[in-house]
């Protein structure tokens, strides 16, 4: 039974600890960090959820605390970029 709560409780501890190092999604330039850099992404025959996703991946693997969709352009094929803060 210990092992078992011990196993939930670091379950939930490293989840929680993950989404605090992802980037989160932002309206304007955050005023107590720096612009690094854009990142862009393209997804084929998908939505504008996916496009989202992609960009926020593309943030977290550029080490990004912030970012902020720029541009999102297309039909099928989807194309878009953000702005990565620190």
């Amino acid at each position: 039974m210990k092992n078992v709560t011990f196993a939930i409780a670091a379950i939930l501890l490293s989840t929680l600890s993950f989404a605090s190092l992802a980037a989160q999604e932002v309206q304007q330039a955050p005023a107590d960090q720096q612009k690094v850099g854009v990142v862009s992404a393209t997804v084929n025959n998908s939505n504008l959820s996916q496009l989202q996703s992609e960009l926020a991946a593309q943030a977290d693997a550029s080490g990004a605390k912030s970012y902020q969709i720029t541009s999102a352009s297309g039909e099928n094929n989807l194309h878009g970029t953000a702005v990565i803060y620190q």
